[in-house]
């Protein structure tokens, strides 16, 4: 069997859920969980995870991989979203409004106007979005989403609302495009939504949205995540709906 399940942790986060959707999980204690890690070694290209979000995220940015590599990590970190669940009125950020200067950037996230000068956009579910390295995002409140990003877990906070949590304004200045979100020319993975049998190729995740289908036989689950080595796996059966991504 060429896809293995892969493991599932909660994370507890400042912005997350004292109740997560049926299927998961918590662990004991009242503290709210943010996020689904599903395990990912180190040299793995690709990382999995599940967002439940009570609150609005940092508004923060990623390095890319020529950044991320010159300071010592294997790769940057490109992120996609699929939007599972959204409240009415639940937003993401993606860019700025309009581009502005390093200096006013800085002086935006000193003083909150960051917050509106982010582009937030209305989501709902089904919805796929994809956020290169460098681009200025934030989460909102209200939304479960599946997440798939390159395997590198650094975050620059540029605001987080006052909460007492370290901002990194130097180094997210460093890496962060200060202008309005654009489609990467050369994207880190693709990520696709797959509804047929067939094979998957090494270095894929697998996602299911819904249970339904198989993998190398074994029954494909909502709430879990599968990686694929060595060889190609095999997806078969009825009702297959999952996210699949691989490196590019």
């Amino acid at each position: 069997m060429t896809a293995h399940s892969l493991r599932a942790e909660p994370v507890e986060r400042v912005w997350g859920r004292r109740t997560l959707p049926a299927g998961f999980a918590r662990p004991p204690g009242d503290a709210p969980i943010g996020e689904i890690w599903f395990e990912a070694p180190p040299e793995a290209e690709l990382l999995v995870k599940y967002l439940f979000t009570a609150e609005r995220l940092s508004i923060q940015v990623h390095p890319d991989d020529a950044t991320a590599r010159a300071r010592g990590f294997a790769r940057g970190k490109d992120e996609a979203w699929y939007v599972l669940e959204a409240e009415p009125g639940a937003a993401i950020g993606l860019g700025l409004t309009r581009s502005v200067s390093p200096v006013a950037l800085r002086e935006a996230a000193l003083d909150g106007s960051i917050e509106a000068l982010l582009d937030w956009r209305p989501v709902k579910a089904g919805e796929l979005i994809y956020s290169p390295a460098g681009t200025i995002h934030a989460i909102g409140g209200g939304i479960s989403l599946i997440e798939i990003q390159q395997n590198l877990d650094l975050t620059y906070r540029l605001y987080d609302y006052g909460r007492p949590r370290e901002l990194h304004l130097d180094e997210a200045l460093a890496v962060a495009i200060p202008g309005p979100w654009a489609p990467p020319e050369t994207p880190a993975f693709s990520v696709e939504r797959r509804r047929t049998s067939g094979p998957l190729r090494p270095g894929a995740v697998a996602v299911p949205i819904a249970s339904g289908g198989t993998i190398d036989g074994a029954p494909l689950i909502a709430g879990t995540a599968w990686a694929v080595e060595g060889e190609d796996a095999q997806l078969g059966g009825e009702g297959i709906d999952l996210l699949v991504a691989w490196p590019n």
